[in-house]
């Protein structure tokens, strides 16, 4: 007696199907990845551009302080803000370095008279703080800006 077992002959693609649906699992977590990838740079690139640009505005924050003449005795006029680097344009923009791709510019502009702050020691009659707010403009890479804009006073008369 013969046993006649058949056996399916078509089960011999299945291991193509395995595997292209592997290949396809494989493509898919790939794109994801890079996709991710992608976001993840385009952040730390933003992050890097206005840090770049904040530091440029933190320039002319600096420069602010080292030029007197911005807020000295010739600047106790209100309404008249004194633009730098150019007074004359305020388009003109001071570059950090001659390599680098930030720039500064901005105003110092004279607010009020008012009394020394309790316990700076100066005296109240004798002596004023004059009040002054500066805006300072970075410029970086790609068309990016950032202002800053901060407050101090000077002790005169």
């Amino acid at each position: 007696m013969k046993n006649n077992v058949s056996t399916c002959s078509n089960e011999k693609g299945i291991a193509v199907v395995i595997v292209i649906s592997i290949l396809a699992i494989i493509t898919l977590v790939g794109v994801m990845i890079t996709r991710k990838t992608s976001t993840e740079l385009q952040i730390a690139t933003s992050d890097h551009i206005y840090k770049v640009t904040f530091y440029a505005a933190e320039a002319a924050r600096a420069y602010v302080l080292t030029n007197t003449d911005l807020y000295g005795s010739g600047n106790i006029e209100t309404g008249n803000p004194i633009g730098f680097p150019d007074n004359a344009n305020s388009s003109v923009t001071q570059e950090l370095s001659t390599d680098s791709l930030q720039f500064f510019n901005g105003q110092v502009d004279y607010l009020t008279p008012s009394n020394p702050p309790r316990g700076s020691g100066f005296e109240v009659g004798k002596f004023k703080a004059h009040v002054y707010q500066m805006t300072c403009t970075g410029y970086g890479p790609r068309e990016s800006e950032t202002q800053i804009e901060a407050g101090f006073y000077r002790i005169g008369f």
